[in-house]
C-alpha cells in the first residue's frame, strides 16, 4: 500500500485529463455534453450521481474539486466532499442528519451561530455534551470538536461515540485542529468526520474550504446532491489551490506539531520567569490514558494561553516578531490572536496561538522577550 504523502501526491492521478505535471485550473462553470447523440440521457433515466466522473456544471462537481475529494480519500479511507468553508461543511451536515436535539459542547463560534439559526427556524434543541443524554434520540447528532477551539486541548472520541450510538444518535467530529496524520476519528466511532480545510490543509492562508467524510457510499451521493442544491460546492481556483497545499500536509502538519509542543513544554518549563503567564492549554500537557491512541503522531499545532490581565493580552501580540496578530490558524506561518476580537464567549485574557514551521528556537526567543526575559541563557530549554 502505498504510504500517506505518496498518496497525497498520487491519489488523484487516475483524475488527470492532461500530461501536465501540474494540474490545470478549470475555471470553466460549464461543460460541453457528449457529442454522440446515442450517449445523451435525460435525467429521469439515470443516476444523478452520475455527474461524478463527468463534468457538466462546476455547482455540481468540477475536474478540480474531484481532484481534492480523491486525494483526501486516499489518505482518510472514506468517501470526501469538498464545500466551500468549513461552516458550509457543517451547515451540510445539520441539512443531511436533520436532528431534532443537537448536543454540542465547546468549540468554534460559527458552528453555535448556525446551531443557533437552526433553533430559531425549526426549533432545533441544543443541549451541551455534558447534559443527559436521555434527551437524545434516533437520528439527532452529538457534534464533538476535538482538539477544541481555542484551546488545543482533547475529549475522548470514543466515549461520545458509545454515548451517541446509545441513544440512536450519530456522532459528528469536527478535527479541524488535529487534521490527518494525527488524528483519525473513525478509528474510535465516529460517523462522520468535519474540516475546515482552510486551516492546515490549505495551509498557506489563501484559501477557503471545507470537507465532510464518511465511510458511507450512499451518505457520500446524499451529500452531493444536497450540495448541488445549496450551491455550496468548492470554487474552481480554491481547489487547485487546495490540491497544491495538501501535497505538502504531512510535512507541513507534522513540523507545526513538534514546533507546538515544544514550545509549549518551554512555556510551561519556565512559567515562574514569566509572572505575567497564568495558565497554557494543551492536549501534549494532558494524561488521560486516551490520549496516545487517539494522537499517536503528535499533538494539535494549536494552543492557548491565559495571562494575567486584559491589558497584557492586547499588548502581547505587537510584542512578537514572529507571529502575525490575526485570525485563523493552520499556516505555515505562526499567528496569535486576542482571541476576544472574534469570539465573545472567551475571558479577556485567553489568546490562541497557532504554530508555523519556523525554527522552533526563534519563537521561543520572541516569546521569552515578549514576556520580558530577552536573555534565553537564563531560561530552561528542552528542544
Amino acid at each position: 500500500m502505498p504510504g500517506f504523502s505518496t498518496n497525497l501526491i498520487h491519489g488523484a492521478n487516475h483524475l488527470n485529463r492532461v500530461p501536465d505535471v501540474a494540474p490545470p485550473i478549470n475555471v470553466s462553470t460549464t461543460f460541453r455534453y457528449d457529442n454522440d447523440p446515442e450517449k445523451l440521457v435525460k435525467l429521469a433515466d439515470k443516476e444523478l450521481f452520475d455527474i461524478l466522473g463527468t463534468p457538466y456544471y462546476s455547482r455540481l462537481s468540477h475536474p478540480n474539486s474531484e481532484q481534492v475529494e480523491a486525494s483526501v480519500a486516499s489518505i482518510t479511507g472514506g468517501y470526501v466532499v469538498a464545500y466551500s468553508s468549513g461552516l458550509g461543511a457543517f451547515y451540510a451536515s445539520l441539512t443531511h442528519f436533520n436532528p431534532k436535539v443537537l448536543a454540542i459542547g465547546k468549540g468554534y463560534h460559527g458552528c453555535h451561530g448556525i446551531a443557533n439559526i437552526w433553533t430559531r427556524n425549526y426549533g432545533l434543541k441544543q443541549i451541551d455534551l455534558d447534559d443527559d443524554f436521555s434527551q437524545l434520540g434516533k437520528g439527532d447528532v452529538v457534534h464533538l470538536e476535538t482538539p477544541v477551539n481555542p484551546e488545543g486541548v482533547n475529549f475522548n472520541i470514543q466515549y461520545y461515540a458509545d454515548k451517541a450510538h446509545a441513544r440512536g444518535a450519530y456522532l459528528v467530529v469536527d478535527a479541524t485542529f488535529a487534521p490527518p496524520p494525527l488524528q483519525d476519528p473513525f478509528d474510535f466511532g465516529a460517523d462522520l468526520v468535519m474540516h475546515s480545510a482552510t486551516k492546515f490543509f490549505g495551509g498557506h492562508s489563501d484559501l477557503l474550504a471545507g470537507f465532510l467524510i464518511t465511510k458511507s457510499k450512499e451518505v457520500r451521493d446524499k451529500l452531493v446532491y444536497d450540495r448541488l442544491l445549496l450551491g455550496t460546492n468548492i470554487a474552481n481556483l480554491e481547489s487547485w489551490m487546495l490540491l497544491r497545499s495538501i501535497r505538502t500536509l504531512e510535512l507541513r502538519v507534522l513540523k507545526q506539531s513538534e514546533n507546538a509542543t515544544k514550545l509549549v513544554k518551554f512555556l510551561v518549563d519556565n512559567q515562574d520567569k514569566f509572572p505575567d503567564l497564568v495558565k497554557v492549554y494543551h492536549g501534549s500537557l494532558q494524561k488521560d490514558d486516551y490520549i496516545k491512541k487517539q494522537m499517536p503522531r503528535g499533538h494539535s499545532p494549536v494552543f492557548s494561553i491565559e495571562v494575567s490581565s486584559e491589558q497584557f493580552a492586547k499588548s502581547l501580540p505587537s510584542k512578537l516578531k514572529y507571529f502575525h496578530h490575526a485570525t485563523s490558524l493552520g499556516g505555515v506561518e505562526s499567528l496569535i490572536e486576542w482571541r476576544a476580537m472574534s469570539d465573545d464567549k472567551v475571558s479577556v485574557t485567553l489568546l490562541r496561538v497557532s504554530i508555523g514551521i519556523e525554527n522552533v528556537e526563534d519563537l521561543m526567543e520572541d516569546f521569552a522577550a515578549a514576556f520580558g526575559v530577552p536573555d534565553l541563557s537564563k531560561l530552561s530549554i528542552d528542544a
